[in-house]
């Protein structure tokens, strides 16, 4: 076998394998021999069928074995002897091959690129506190209460009002004609909880049991049903009966009825979940310090295979009604985006693929894996998303290994940050319930944004030069 080097140029190892004819048929006549030994061929006694009809039989199969096996044990020498570590699959291509001729073929690889990780202790993260007081813990608790408040048939006959539940029958026509989930009987609605269409509570608000009501409404613009997404609708609607709040007292007793020994107990069980939700929102805000202080810092180039898959990916979301092409029927996932989209779109995959391969340095620098019982128990989590439906979900995780990867993706970044976090210099700083969960969604937009500068600082930095391009075939 021979194996050749004709590019080294970033990241990108290409080389020409050849396999001679002798190896393959040697290889080839083996695996012949093998197969007589064991063959149950009719007219023959087992173990006895000559090779010459082992190979008329099985040839062209044992071929093909022999040829994917050479190049598989190519790819993995080329890897092995020149210590590469490749960033995605590498790619093999047999230029040519015909039987009694030698093999030969283009082997593609990008390799990962080489950086130091930054001294992660100096890294400065301020750590958000808030601290709880009792008025927000009996705030809470006061909200618990009226979720769980009970209702009673009034005792005096009136019009219905804001705040009362009304037990409803309607028919709901678009155009004079029904249309699908339009329609219930005994259905409870508490007047003002704003879960209806909007406007059609408060057609409600003043009608009385017994009569019945027409109210018109017209679906949102952005309604989930496309076919009603901004339709004018009017619902037949009678009240069977009008329900009021029953006056709830916050005591022991209460607390007794959520399964607490007291109301004290209910309090304290209240300020644990109230922390536990502050600490993983302060949680994430220390996570995007620690994430736009990396992408800043650390420049190094990035394998164009993994950044275009990210950019397809990132357009994909950006542009989900883009049409397959007519060629491979693939999609064309930056069809129909503007100039300035794809940009935002470039920008983005650029800091994702650097951070993805930095945490992934870092993790395996420092021996950080996700086990097989972390893995485990966030499949439990998910599948208790799914009451009724547990057997359906443990069998599709069990069927489907990239279901359970993409499950111990985030875990393995979550321990990651954990890792960080401890060596990091962290400081806490006190702010107000509002500003701890103060809207943050990084949408796409600002995340292009956030992109835009990282990616400007790292290209200032100073970096490694690329390894030179090779002119002329040198032998590996």
């Amino acid at each position: 076998m021979g194996i050749t080097q004709t590019l080294s140029e970033g990241l990108k190892r290409e080389f020409e394998v050849v396999i001679t004819s002798l190896e393959i048929s040697k290889l080839v006549n083996e695996k012949l021999s093998n197969i007589a030994k064991e063959a149950t061929l009719p007219g023959f006694r087992p173990g006895k069928v000559p090779v010459s009809v082992v190979k008329n039989r099985f040839g062209k199969q044992v071929l093909g074995e022999v040829v994917r096996e050479s190049v598989d044990s190519a790819t993995k020498e080329v890897m092995e002897k020149n210590k590469l570590t490749p960033s995605s699959q590498p790619k093999i291509e047999i230029v040519s091959f015909e039987d009694g001729e030698d093999l030969k073929a283009k082997l593609s690889v990008e390799i990962m690129p080489d950086f130091e990780i930054p001294d992660l202790s100096s890294l400065d993260i301020i750590k958000h506190v808030v601290k709880i007081n009792d008025n927000e813990v009996d705030d809470a608790v006061e909200k618990i209460a009226k979720d769980n408040i009970g209702t009673s048939a009034i005792k005096k006959a009136r019009a219905a009002k804001a705040g009362d539940t009304v037990v409803i029958d309607f028919l709901g026509t678009v155009d004079g004609k029904p249309f699908e989930g339009g329609e219930a009987k005994g259905h409870n609605l508490k007047l003002g909880s704003n879960s209806f269409i909007p406007g059609f509570e408060d057609g409600l608000i003043g009608a009385v049991k017994g009569k019945k009501i027409d109210v018109k409404v017209t679906f949102p613009d952005d309604y989930q049903a496309k076919n009603l997404a901004g339709k004018k609708a009017n619902f037949a609607t009678i009240i069977n009966e009008i329900k009021e709040d029953i006056d709830l007292k916050i005591d022991d007793d209460f607390a007794k009825t959520l399964g607490m020994e007291d109301l004290s107990a209910l309090k304290k069980g209240v300020l644990e979940q109230m922390g536990k939700q502050h600490d993983q929102a302060s949680r994430e805000k220390s996570k995007r310090q620690i994430l736009d202080k990396l992408a800043e810092t650390v420049s190094f180039e990035l394998p164009e295979t993994l950044e275009k898959e990210e950019y397809n990916s990132i357009c994909k979301s950006m542009n989900p009604n883009a049409q397959p092409d007519n060629e491979n029927n693939e999609p064309e996932s930056d069809k129909g985006m503007t100039k300035d989209e794809k940009l935002d779109a470039s920008e983005i995959a650029k800091r994702r693929v650097r951070l993805g391969l930095l945490l992934s340095e870092i993790g395996r620098k420092n021996n950080i894996k996700v086990e097989e019982e972390d893995t485990r128990n966030a499949m439990m989590k998910e599948i208790q998303k799914y009451p009724g439906q547990e057997k359906q979900v443990m069998d599709y995780f069990k069927n489907n290994p990239e279901a359970q990867q993409q499950l111990s993706g985030p875990i393995f970044e979550d321990k990651i940050i954990d890792f960080i976090l401890e060596l990091a210099n962290t400081k806490e700083k006190t702010i107000s319930v509002e500003d701890l969960y103060k809207q943050e969604d990084l949408d796409l937009k600002k995340e292009a944004e956030k992109a835009k500068k990282s990616n400007k600082l790292v290209t200032n930095k100073k970096t490694k030069k690329s390894a030179p391009k090779i002119k002329n075939k040198d032998k590996v």
